[in-house]
């Protein structure tokens, strides 16, 4: 069986607090407990949000696995996508990018399809985010026929309402992906694009799909209405080249989602979208895949892993490709570094014994390092002024010029609670004094709390929200616009279905009027 997985791991230096990984997320095993806990043969990660210049050897290269990145080239921590494959799936090739502006010659997947309707420059431009990794693989079926497979993890872009220009970017995207996954199975090979599309495709694939606006005419869902065929294969309805696996298996499961808002807390009440797919072509899907899941109990980012198991097995390369990151000079050893230059190198300490001078000895001993001169002269006494300099402690002593005190000593002033009771010895006096001071370090905290009460009276208690009498939270308004900064107050529930009593209410309240 061969097992794939995808997740949006939404930055893969996180700590991922969901996989309950032990130290920090650098450590040389926290990424192999995440993959182990996947449990996929071949591991597909999207908006891993690293670049090459900070990308560290224990994420790059982990024991067991051969890795493949691809880092934005226009912007640091944003975007970038990884596949992790286990030595058992070592593929037979792999590239960066869909358009092959990045391919090498050298291990590259090929098979490009018709990109004369892009220019040259909107090729680099759509691959320089770091948006896609092609892998190549040899399976063998059941019958023992071998076949090529190659998986696109891609993390398509997400179209911002306020930047028109993002959704013509995506749509763009969408059609060099199509593009080039159509090539890749007209020249014989098995295709699987999984990652985050970015795009809930049908209603049931939406907590809300009713109260957007001309849903189905959305740019993104038109263009995988053309891509995909329907899942039901119902007579005259689309035939695309590819299928939505996990609809295939899971036509009318509801509320499958893979994606919440974390600001809003709505993953408590499962109420999200479906971003994420392992779309296969059509016999692949129909012949091979055993069935298509998701995980949403696996937290750590705001979407959740979601993966297929192949009645197939994987025929594992000889050796890793080219992209592989072990292969980069920093990793493989190749590279020669700044500390390189700074560490000693191991040599057998050399001891010199100098002649020997009249009135002192010098030894000298040779380090690796550094060498240090042993004198053997005796040493000044360290109390010994040279200049009648004065003592530190000096400073501490009572001064003879200053009056000394009375030898009678004053008794303080006690309220008079009761008869009179004179102290006769020095423990008494003692325990007499230990109480006033006591006494008068209680009063003056009490006189500086009072004080610091009245000077920092603290917030303002929160507004109730309508709906459920409970103190509300207090957000700041990000979109741009008019309203830009300013905070209100809203219910502080987790954002579910407007029929879910639990869910958040729709109280609003400006925390100032404008």
């Amino acid at each position: 069986m061969l097992r794939v997985a995808s997740w949006n791991i939404n930055g893969i230096r996180s700590p991922l607090q969901g996989l309950t990984c032990q130290g920090p997320s650098n450590c040389p095993t926290a990424l192999r407990r995440i993959l182990d806990k996947l449990d996929a043969d071949i591991v597909c990660l999207q908006e891993t949000k690293v670049t090459r210049d900070v990308l560290t050897e224990p994420l790059a290269v982990v024991e067991g696995y051969n890795s493949y990145f691809s880092f934005s080239r226009s912007r640091s921590g944003y975007s970038g996508v990884a596949t992790f494959c286990k030595d058992s799936a070592t593929p037979v090739a792999a590239e960066e990018g869909l358009s092959g502006v990045f391919a090498t010659q050298n291990g590259d997947v090929g098979c490009y399809g018709n990109l004369d309707e892009f220019t040259q420059e909107e090729l680099r431009v759509l691959d320089s985010e770091g948006r896609a990794v092609l892998t190549q693989h040899k399976i063998r079926t059941l019958e023992g026929k071998e076949k090529t497979l190659t998986l696109i993890n891609v993390y398509c872009p997400h179209a911002d309402p306020g930047r028109p220009e993002r959704l013509t970017f995506k749509m763009r995207f969408y059609r060099l992906l199509q593009i080039r996954a159509e090539a890749l199975l007209a020249a014989g090979s098995h295709v699987i694009i999984l990652g985050d599309l970015n795009t809930a495709h049908r209603p049931i694939d939406h907590c809300d799909a009713g109260s957007l606006e001309c849903f189905e005419e959305d740019p993104g869902r038109k263009w995988m209405d053309g891509l995909l065929s329907s899942p039901g294969m119902e007579a005259g309805s689309h035939i695309g080249l590819f299928m939505d696996s996990y609809r295939w298996f899971h036509p009318k499961q509801e509320r499958s989602f893979t994606c919440w808002s974390v600001v809003s807390g709505a993953r408590h009440l499962n109420y999200g979208s479906r971003l994420d797919y392992v779309l296969g072509d059509r016999s692949l899907v129909i012949d091979i895949f055993q069935s298509s899941f998701l995980l949403p109990d696996v937290m750590g980012s705001d979407h959740c892993p979601v993966g297929a198991v192949l009645n197939v097995s994987c025929v594992p390369a000889k050796q890793c490709p080219a992209l592989c990151t072990r292969f980069l000079p920093e990793f493989a050893g190749t590279q020669l570094k700044i500390l390189r230059f700074l560490v000693p190198l191991e040599q057998e300490p050399v001891r010199v014994q100098t002649v020997l001078q009249p009135s002192h000895q010098i030894q000298v001993q040779k380090h690796p390092s550094k060498a240090r001169m042993h004198s053997t002269r005796p040493r000044k006494s360290q109390g010994v002024s040279q200049r009648n300099q004065k003592n530190l402690m000096s400073y501490f002593q009572p001064s003879s010029s200053l009056p000394q005190p009375s030898p009678d000593v004053g008794l303080p002033s006690l309220p008079l609670g009761g008869p009179l009771t004179i102290p006769k010895t020095a423990e008494e006096v003692t325990v007499v004094e230990d109480k006033v001071k006591v006494s008068e370090a209680k009063n003056e905290k009490e006189v500086r709390t009072s004080f610091w009460k009245s000077m920092l009276s603290g917030p303002s208690p929160m507004p109730l929200c309508g709906g459920h009498r409970e103190p509300c939270v207090m957000r700041t308004v990000k979109k741009a616009g008019p309203n830009l900064g300013r905070q209100f107050y809203m219910c502080a529930r987790p954002r579910g279905p407007p029929s879910d009593p639990s869910a958040r209410c729709n109280f609003f309240l400006w925390s100032r009027p404008s």
